[in-house]
């Protein structure tokens, strides 16, 4: 009888990926601190992960990355109707020890720390961080006050530590975000801005920001604008 031994394939990816500031590594990061883990197992063995439910976007993540790795995917069994969640997980030590020294650890969720981001690249972290724990309202309400049905446009940055949306909120406010404000939820914290200060977040999040976003956010930020009749919206 033969046997034969099993050598896992070994998997592509850019390990000097983020040792090196560009727009693609800061959306990467971004998206990184707010959907991503990382684990060093008993062995020695190091891997990173993304995981978030639009399969799109980790789909762009793997391309910048240049990984060859499979995205697997996971349904509730709790409940059926929850959307399918997508992984792409990375085995690679290298990559662990430069996210390591960017200042991320592997229980990073009340701990995370905003790195120093080049200002050249800022957008693109901010960006990346919003695709994956960001949102944008856009919606018709009834007012409280006169019973009119009025538009609500704001958008949201979430995190389970304070104090790093306050060095987030530090960034915008002298990138010409001025707004904004901060309050703790049931679980976690959460910083908003306003129908005004989100035109121009808009602006400075998705210019110049090639094919690294995640499309129905924008779509939404869009929508509002055409509603509203923001002209101006206008993004190079």
């Amino acid at each position: 009888m033969i046997y034969y031994k099993y050598v896992p394939t070994r998997k592509n990816v850019n390990k000097d990926f983020f040792k090196t500031w560009t727009p693609d590594m800061a959306y990467v990061l971004g998206f990184f601190a707010a959907d991503g883990s990382m684990l060093k197992n008993k062995r020695g063995a190091c891997f990173i992960e993304f995981q978030i439910t639009d399969i799109c976007v980790l789909k762009k993540i793997k391309k910048a990355l240049g990984s060859d790795h499979k995205i697997s995917s996971r349904q509730s069994k709790k409940n059926p109707k929850w959307k399918t969640l997508y992984r792409l997980q990375i085995g690679s030590k290298e990559i662990f020890n430069d996210l390591v020294g960017l200042g991320f650890t592997q229980a990073k969720t009340k701990t995370i720390k905003v790195p120093d981001i080049p200002v050249k690249v800022t957008s693109h972290f901010i960006r990346g961080y919003f695709d994956g724990d960001g949102c944008v309202y856009f919606k018709r309400h009834r007012r409280s006050d006169n019973g009119k049905l009025s538009w609500f446009f704001s958008t949201h940055f979430t995190s389970g530590c304070e104090g790093f949306l306050k060095t987030l909120w530090k960034i915008l406010n002298k990138s010409g975000i001025e707004g904004g404000y901060l309050y703790k939820k049931e679980r976690g914290h959460e910083l908003v801005f306003s129908r005004r200060d989100s035109l121009a977040l808009y602006g400075f999040m998705y210019n110049n920001s090639g094919y690294l976003c995640l499309r129905r956010k924008k779509d939404i930020f869009e929508k509002a604008f055409k509603t509203l009749g923001y002209k101006n919206a206008v993004v190079v």
